[in-house]
């Protein structure tokens, strides 16, 4: 069962993230995905960035840490979805890169 953990086991709490902010949440998911919060950004109070691997890179930016908080958690649950598409070895097939890009737009357009 794929599940999300602590990105580099915990280590990037604290530094500073893409954004410019303090890293205050930073998980990956060994389906192919990461997703970070940081609070006091250069562009604004939080920013969550979310990649999927090979896919995908998605920066929201949000003005208070409750709003902030509840989008971290919704939009890890929602990036599974997306990851369930993709081939989870080497040895299954290639993923259907139309359902892939779909579902993708659909986050971003949700979590814009």
């Amino acid at each position: 069962m794929s599940a999300w953990i602590p990105f580099e086991d915990g280590k990037t709490l604290g530094i500073k993230g893409a954004e410019g902010g303090t890293v205050i949440a930073d998980e990956q998911h060994d389906g192919g995905a990461r997703i970070t919060l940081e609070r006091d950004c250069l562009r604004a109070p939080y920013a969550i960035t979310c990649t999927i691997y090979g896919w995908a890179y998605h920066t929201r930016f949000i003005a208070d840490e409750p709003t902030a908080q509840q989008s971290y958690t919704e939009m890890r649950g929602a990036l599974e979805p997306i990851l369930a598409l993709l081939p989870q070895s080497d040895d299954e097939d290639v993923a259907d890169a139309d359902q892939v890009e779909q579902a993708v737009s659909e986050f971003v357009e949700r979590f814009a």
